[in-house]
Parts: C-alpha cells; sequence; structure tokens
C-alpha cells in the first residue's frame, strides 16, 4: 500500500467545484465563535460538494486568516452569505420549501441514525455556538431536530466535528447506493 501524492487525487478545480452539481444540504452557523470551527466547517462543505453556508449573527466571516487556517481554501469555493439573524434564515428557507432540522438535543429529535433522507428534498443543518447550542427560538422554527447519539461522560461535541459526521451521514444516504 502507498499513499497517494496530491497530484494523484484528481481534485476539482474552483471553477469545476463551482459548476458542479450540488448536494442539497446547507448549513447555518448560528453565533459560532471559534474562526477554527467556522473553517473545518468549509473545508467539510468543500469536501461534500454543500450547496451553501449561511454564517449568522456573531459568526465570522471570510476573508480572516483564522478561518483560512483550518479552510484551506474553501472559503473560495462554497458559497456562502452573512445573515445577522438566524431566524430570518430558517423562515427564508422554509418559505423556500427546504426542511430545517436543527442539530440539537431536544424532545423528540430524531437519532441520526435513524433519520430517513427524501432523495427529491433539500435539508437546512442548524449548528449553534459552542456553549449554548442552536437558540430554543430556532429549534421552535425548525422543522425537526436530529441528535447524534453520545455514549460517553460528555454532553457534546465540538460543532465542527458535529459538521462532520452529520453532513457525512446524510451525504452518504442521500448519495448511495446510486
Amino acid at each position: 500500500m502507498r499513499k497517494l501524492e496530491n497530484s494523484e487525487l484528481e481534485r476539482k478545480s474552483v471553477e469545476a467545484f463551482k459548476e458542479s452539481e450540488k448536494t442539497p444540504l446547507i448549513l447555518v452557523l448560528d453565533d459560532v465563535r471559534s474562526l477554527h470551527n467556522i473553517g473545518s466547517v468549509f473545508r467539510t462543505a468543500d469536501a461534500f460538494l454543500i450547496e451553501k453556508i449561511y454564517l449568522c449573527g456573531i459568526t465570522a466571516t471570510p476573508p480572516n486568516k483564522e478561518i483560512h487556517k483550518t479552510a484551506l481554501g474553501a472559503t473560495e469555493t462554497v458559497a456562502w452569505e452573512h445573515r445577522d439573524n438566524v431566524l430570518e434564515v430558517i423562515k427564508k428557507l422554509k418559505t423556500d420549501n427546504i426542511t430545517t432540522l436543527a442539530i440539537e438535543q431536544v424532545e423528540s429529535a430524531i437519532f441520526l441514525q435513524d433519520f430517513k433522507v427524501e432523495k427529491n428534498k433539500k435539508y437546512a443543518l442548524i449548528f449553534g455556538n459552542e456553549v449554548f447550542g442552536v437558540s430554543q427560538e430556532a429549534v421552535s422554527q425548525c422543522d425537526g431536530c436530529i441528535e447524534i447519539p453520545q455514549l460517553g461522560t460528555k454532553h457534546s461535541l465540538n460543532i465542527s466535528v458535529s459538521a462532520g459526521i452529520v453532513v457525512w451521514d446524510l451525504f452518504q444516504k442521500l448519495n448511495w447506493p446510486k
């Protein structure tokens, strides 16, 4: 077994990425404080051809050298937009017939492994602040909530880790088998 060189990975150019058919997922970051978390979510979004990221509230925006440290150029490929109010974003998404899902621990949440995607639907995933999570107001506006099961002593995962887990799970449910 030999590790592949970067030149062997056949990665898309920025132009090819922008022209590619996107995965029908939109990510919404609400009041995410860590610039490294923001950059990491951009990188995950690039890896799975995510349609768009909404950066809401205090969530920082590119260009920013700390975001760039973890995004590694993904801010140039993934479409993004800043909005002051996450509730307005959720309302707009719902008006556009996009299913909104908070990633949060709430009553009646669906465990990630039990969530069934509909291939003809588009989904928006709302991720919250590192300390407070998704606000109750935002949770109340969403169509549903997904919870990542956790079995250890901690009650939460880092937001960039949560985004990676949920995006991968929904990506593979939407795309496989083809």
